[in-house]
C-alpha cells in the first residue's frame, strides 16, 4: 500500500433555497480530487448548488489511488442516501482488499437500506 492520497472535503448548499431538498437545503460535504469539477447540481434532486466557503479539511485516505477512488464513490453515496449503492460497492472492494472495517461498513449501509444484515451475516458464514 502507498503513503495515502489527501482527499479534500467541499461544502455545498443549495444555490436557491426555495428550490432545495432535504440534502442541499443546509450545508453538505463532498469528497473530490483537488482536479475535479466542482459541483453544479445536489446528487440528490439534481438542483443547483453552490460551493460554500469553509475551513480547509481534508481526509487522508490509506492505500492506493483506487481504494481513495473507491472511498469517495463510497462517501457520494452515502451523501445522496443511496445506501444500497454504497454498501454493494463498500461490500465488493473489502472482499477485494480483505478490509474488515469496509465490511463492516456495508453491512451498515445495507442496514440503513432496509435490508435484513441479520440475514446477510449468517448467508455469510
Amino acid at each position: 500500500m502507498g503513503e495515502g492520497v489527501v482527499i479534500p472535503i467541499y461544502e455545498y448548499q443549495a444555490a436557491d433555497k426555495d428550490l432545495s431538498c432535504p440534502a442541499c437545503g443546509n450545508p453538505f460535504e463532498a469528497l473530490q480530487g483537488i482536479n475535479e469539477e466542482p459541483l453544479t447540481n445536489c446528487p440528490q434532486c439534481g438542483n443547483r448548488v453552490k460551493k460554500t466557503i469553509s475551513l480547509c479539511r481534508a481526509v487522508v485516505v490509506k492505500g492506493n489511488e483506487e481504494d481513495a477512488r473507491v472511498t469517495r464513490t463510497i462517501r457520494e453515496y452515502e451523501s445522496a442516501g443511496m445506501w444500497s449503492h454504497a454498501a454493494e460497492l463498500s461490500d465488493k472492494h473489502s472482499e477485494k482488499t480483505k478490509d474488515a472495517s469496509l465490511k463492516d461498513r456495508a453491512l451498515e449501509d445495507y442496514r440503513k437500506a432496509g435490508y435484513n444484515v441479520n440475514r446477510l451475516e449468517t448467508s455469510e458464514t
